[in-house]
């Protein structure tokens, strides 16, 4: 089953014998895991009813064993059991020993008192493996994958919404850009900022640009916005902020050659008609990061962005080697690439 479809099930009270929740948006996991917990269990009997445990370090056969034991004072339990690497096509470490057996035979007569629910932070299970299609029989598999750009835009609005935040005019582009569209750090920064304004207060543009905390790699993927945008004057200020944070110039000119040589290839797959959802799986890569890489791809034929990935290469190696100062390279790049 899909995400919503197991959450609504989940808030109608019906719930599955066992869940795998597994995908790389570990938010979406939480919130699973909570809703569960909120809906199955009372407050005052967390502590007996809900048992996790780390598969890296307890075999599932341990957890079956529990799964299989009434409940002590309580009516029913959960039991959430993480790192179910199993399911997965990486290789078994050999750390632990876990007979897969039991879980097999645990699937075709699950007990009604415990719900027991795998998690694991892949996108993708290995569907050749028997347990794996036994779970998606039994309708087991929950997928927490990141959301795609719309649905990203919709999740940012309805998380202000239960905030009272309004948002100003491209808030919602501006605040999925500064976080990389990662729902945990886009839920903080919205209660940051609705706690900033005040409940019915607005978010505005400069609001989010002194309050949202960017990491290196966000700011020179800011920093080549302004540049393809030509907005000059934002872009050598964003790089003035990088160079007063002390970031290492060489550091930039590589994070600026990974965003183009990222612009270069989601131009390649999408003249192949790959969808954004496709192109991230290939590269590895947010949802949101493609169509953003996309947007700017535009500005730029393939040549182009062939020859400037070459100039950064040659960049690189003169700050290595002596043969330019680093910040005046970097300034000439860009002065280079606006024009």
């Amino acid at each position: 089953m899909d995400y919503k479809q197991a959450m609504k099930s989940i808030d109608e009270q019906k719930f599955a014998p066992v869940y795998v929740a597994y995908g790389s948006e570990s938010y979406l996991i939480e919130q699973f895991i909570r809703r569960l917990t909120d809906k199955m269990i009372e407050p005052e009997h967390l502590d007996f009813a809900v048992s996790k445990y780390d598969l890296n370090e307890v075999p599932v056969q341990n957890v079956i064993a529990d799964a299989e034991t009434l409940p002590f004072m309580v009516p029913r339990k959960l039991i959430i059991a993480g790192n179910a690497q199993f399911l997965t096509g990486s290789r078994d470490s050999g750390k632990v020993d876990h007979q897969l057996d039991r879980l097999t035979e645990y699937l075709g007569a699950p007990v009604d008192f415990t719900v027991l629910v795998f998690t694991v932070s892949v996108d993708k299970l290995d569907e050749r493996k028997k347990l794996v299609k036994q779970l998606k029989e039994k309708k087991a598999l929950v997928p927490c994958l990141p959301l795609t750009a719309e649905e990203l835009q919709a999740w940012v609005r309805r998380q202000a919404k239960r905030e009272s935040l309004e948002l100003g005019d491209g808030v919602v582009d501006q605040l999925v850009l500064y976080t990389g569209g990662h729902l945990q750090s886009l839920a903080a920064e919205i209660e940051k900022i609705s706690l900033n304004v005040g409940r019915g207060g607005t978010a505005t543009p400069e609001l989010i640009d002194s309050l949202v905390v960017r990491s290196t790699e966000q700011n020179v993927f800011i920093l080549i916005e302004q540049v393809v945008q030509l907005r000059l004057d934002r872009a050598f200020a964003l790089l003035e902020e990088l160079l007063k944070q002390k970031e290492e110039p060489i550091k930039i000119v590589m994070l600026m050659a990974r965003q183009f040589r990222i612009m270069l290839q989601v131009k390649e797959l999408s003249k192949q008609s790959y969808s954004h959802q496709q192109i991230a799986g290939q590269l590895g890569l947010h949802p949101y990061a493609v169509k953003v890489a996309e947007g700017q791809a535009r500005a730029y034929d393939v040549e182009k962005l062939s020859r400037i990935v070459s100039q950064l290469a040659d960049l690189d190696f003169k700050m290595k080697s002596g043969g330019i100062d680093k910040v005046l390279g970097l300034e000439l790049f860009l002065l280079g690439l606006a024009a």
